[in-house]
């Protein structure tokens, strides 16, 4: 059997560490597996990972200390032709052309639904594997980066809260999550944070300086928000305007985290995590499965449908919302 993988969408800590389990557990049953640069748009252009021996196979030592490496080697990226009905049709045939009998995308909600629309037109196996920060995936308690992700993120706020500390201010930090606020409630948990602003919850500027005042009343003399790009409010520099324009009684500064998150060596849960459902994926195929995501629920590997994955809003839970609060007194 040949097994084709790529990397899709946004990258993500870890997806290396799932290339590595793809290719050792595929190799080890006997079977080739084939990487594909780009994602659907390499798939399109026919871009195909070369060995050192000029072949399109990725062999055993073609993964070697993978682990540790953030990024993908694979090269991830979107497509606006692989959209239409003629680039899913396109990308079918490349697979057939090629003796590609399974395919393994590493990705998002968006690479996942690309899987949905090719198993149109193509007859293989196609197996997923979670591989975003956003952990916004339904069927897995957590996706491949989200770990690390959040780690950055929590560094950026304890070197801040130092400053912080040192000018008695409030500083808000603004962490990726468009549609998900996973992200910013770990975060500000972790991080010590007084107020999380993220998508699933109403954003009360006239509450949160009242609560502002009642913490400076308190002695608090430093304050970090943790807001998710995806707030309502429109982000951190636009929350700022509200809170000064409103009343907050303390100095602020703004910071973006943006990208800086996506990057950097993934942490030891990633890796394990990733290890796990690259090899579950494997499996999968090898037991006939198709059409699926891995996940890992309870310390169970599980498959969910393509399609359930991103059926829903996965919510955030509402007993660390509370403990925010508590903890932040």
């Amino acid at each position: 059997m040949r097994i084709g993988v790529f990397c899709s969408g946004g990258d993500a800590p870890g997806m290396n560490a799932c290339l590595r389990a793809v290719v050792r557990s595929a190799k080890a049953a006997g079977h080739d597996v084939v990487g594909i640069h780009r994602g659907y748009q390499g798939l399109l252009n026919e871009d195909f990972y070369i060995n050192a021996d000029g072949e399109p196979l990725m062999k055993l030592r073609s993964v070697s200390n993978l682990a540790k490496l953030g990024g993908t080697i694979l090269h991830t990226s979107r497509s606006e032709e692989f959209r239409t009905d003629a680039g899913q049709k396109k990308a079918a045939g490349i697979l057939q052309k090629h003796r590609i009998d399974a395919l393994i995308p590493i990705g998002g909600d968006g690479s996942f639904r690309g899987a949905v629309a090719l198993s149109r037109y193509y007859d293989g196996q196609v197996i997923g594997c979670p591989g975003t920060i956003d952990n916004d995936l339904l069927g897995t308690d957590y996706t491949i980066g989200f770990a690390t992700a959040v780690e950055t993120a929590v560094e950026a706020l304890d070197r801040l809260r130092d400053t912080a500390d040192s000018h008695e201010r409030m500083f808000l930090v603004e962490v990726m999550g468009r549609h998900s606020g996973y992200i910013g409630l770990y975060t500000a948990l972790a991080g010590g944070a007084e107020v999380a602003a993220i998508p699933e919850t109403p954003t009360d500027t006239a509450h949160i300086i009242r609560q502002l005042q009642l913490l400076k009343a308190r002695g608090k003399t430093s304050i970090m928000i943790v807001v998710a790009e995806g707030d309502e409010t429109g982000g951190a520099v636009v929350l700022n305007e509200q809170l000064k324009q409103g009343g907050c009684p303390f100095q602020t500064r703004v910071l973006t985290l943006g990208h800086l998150q996506r990057g950097g060596t993934p942490v030891a849960a990633d890796r394990v995590l990733a290890a796990r459902l690259g090899d579950f994926a494997v499996r999968s195929i090898l037991d006939g499965r198709t059409g699926a995501m891995t996940g890992l629920i309870h310390g169970n590997l599980v498959l969910t449908p393509f399609a359930d994955s991103f059926a829903g809003h996965r919510p955030v839970p509402e007993a660390l919302l509370r403990l925010l609060e508590t903890l932040a007194y």
